[in-house]
């Protein structure tokens, strides 16, 4: 009985931690199930339209059953800004998004979310979201942390090495020949700076749309409803969007492959669900906490993961080793 007293005490104070590793799980997620819908053909700005449709069908029945009774003032003024939280954010940053990601790999989409802590931190402060004094100890730490999340994002991002072939589903633009030698014609070149220069724009359009989260959540508290509210009109906008830049009719066709698991994948767990998540989050910590937690987390998991097998690695060989050796002075 004190064991369950105690883990429910654990999960309650540290429901935030828990919701933004999650979270951060979903995202990895979302950049391998985009990519290979987009590796499969799927037009990325029909892609996000599907995406949001669904994400907003999926929340509309949760928003209406549980938040029904719960008084929230939806003004013409109010629902105008969220129009523009929507577009700012959701519509542009995963447009933006999707189109780095058409240039680039998942992992390199990954990685560069380190970007967002630094921008996310730097708009609080010139919004005056976030406090920053430079004479004391932790806002030096502040400043500096912001300063390596970027500059490992861009180390990741700009240094280019030799192509890793992971799987052979998704064939390399690189020559079998040489696979040592990783030589770039002008027009790779231009598609390879075009990649994380628009992930960077898009991480901007995330973390303004994390700083705007927290006046919304004040001026309309119905979580839900703001999610769904948010998913529907970035439908539009998107949708608005798609038709300019593709009008075959043939690339709104779906069919029953991972172009239509990656979008239910987008829809219901990464929009639906982590969007509601950040949200209530954004309400209880604000939104620097977000974007800063779930880096670090990662950041001292991968450490202590690559610690521990490192670790293993050296006990097996020092078990193989001494085997071998009693054998050699067996043989003396």
């Amino acid at each position: 009985m004190g064991r369950e007293v105690a883990y429910l005490v654990f999960v309650e104070t540290h429901k935030s931690y828990i919701a933004i590793l999650f979270i951060q799980f979903v995202y990895a997620g979302m950049a391998l199930f985009s990519k290979a819908a987009i590796l499969k053909g799927m037009n990325h700005f029909v892609f996000v339209v599907y995406r949001q449709a669904l994400a907003s069908i999926a929340l509309a029945p949760f928003a209406y059953f549980f938040e029904r009774d719960r008084y929230a003032p939806l003004s013409y003024t109010l629902l105008f800004k969220i129009f523009l939280v929507s577009f700012c954010g959701v519509t542009l940053g995963l447009n933006l998004y999707y189109v780095a990601i058409k240039y680039t790999s998942a992992t390199l989409a990954a990685a560069t979310t380190n970007t967002i802590p630094a921008i996310t931190f730097v708009m609080a402060v010139i919004l005056r979201m976030e406090i920053l004094s430079m004479r004391q100890l932790s806002g030096l730490a502040k400043v500096l942390g912001s300063i390596a999340g970027v500059s490992g994002a861009l180390v990741f991002a700009f240094v280019k090495g030799p192509p890793i072939h992971l799987f052979n589903g998704y064939p390399s633009n690189q020559s079998s020949n040489s696979p040592h030698t990783y030589s770039m014609t002008d027009g790779s070149t231009v598609e390879w700076l075009k990649g994380p220069l628009v992930m960077l724009s898009a991480n901007t359009a995330w973390s303004l749309w994390l700083i705007l989260q927290a006046p919304i959540v004040e001026q309309y508290p119905a979580k839900l409803r703001l999610t769904t509210l948010q998913c529907f009109f970035s439908c539009i906008q998107s949708a608005c969007w798609a038709i300019g830049f593709e009008r075959n009719i043939d690339s709104w066709k779906l069919g029953w492959d991972i172009r239509l698991l990656s979008v239910a994948y987008c829809g219901v767990v990464v929009t639906g669900i982590t969007f509601w998540l950040q949200i209530w989050v954004i309400e209880k910590k604000g939104p620097v906490f977000i974007a800063i937690v779930g880096g670090a987390i990662l950041l001292v998991g991968g450490l202590y993961s690559v610690l521990w097998g490192k670790n293993k690695e050296e006990t097996k060989q020092s078990e193989i080793k001494e085997p071998i050796q009693e054998t050699k002075e067996e043989i003396v």
